[in-house]
């Protein structure tokens, strides 16, 4: 495992799609979605616009569009993020219920 120069170790809770209850698979793709857009709306408000390449002086970033545009390495982060939360809430003893 990788570690930190000051000895941190991240641990996140991660789960896999399998062991997401049966009928709430369909929510992973959505939460994605979400987390990308509450980036977006984050950078934006930051100052930050599109631009094809990634530049911290002018506060370019490729990745402000739409999720639907995004290359599958990008969704697939957004993706883990969504997995990640899912497994925490799950960790933690919580349940979702699909109405």
């Amino acid at each position: 495992m990788n570690k930190n120069i000051n000895g941190y170790i991240p641990s996140p809770k991660f789960c896999n799609v399998s062991e997401l209850p049966a009928g709430i698979t369909g929510i992973v793709e959505k939460l994605a979605e979400n987390i990308h857009e509450v980036w977006a709306k984050q950078k934006m408000d930051e100052g930050w616009t599109y631009g094809e390449a990634l530049d911290w002086n002018t506060k370019r970033h490729p990745s402000l569009k739409p999720y639907a545009e995004l290359i599958e390495s990008q969704k697939t982060y957004d993706r883990n993020t969504a997995l990640a939360t899912l497994g925490f809430i799950m960790d933690e003893g919580y349940h979702i219920v699909i109405r």
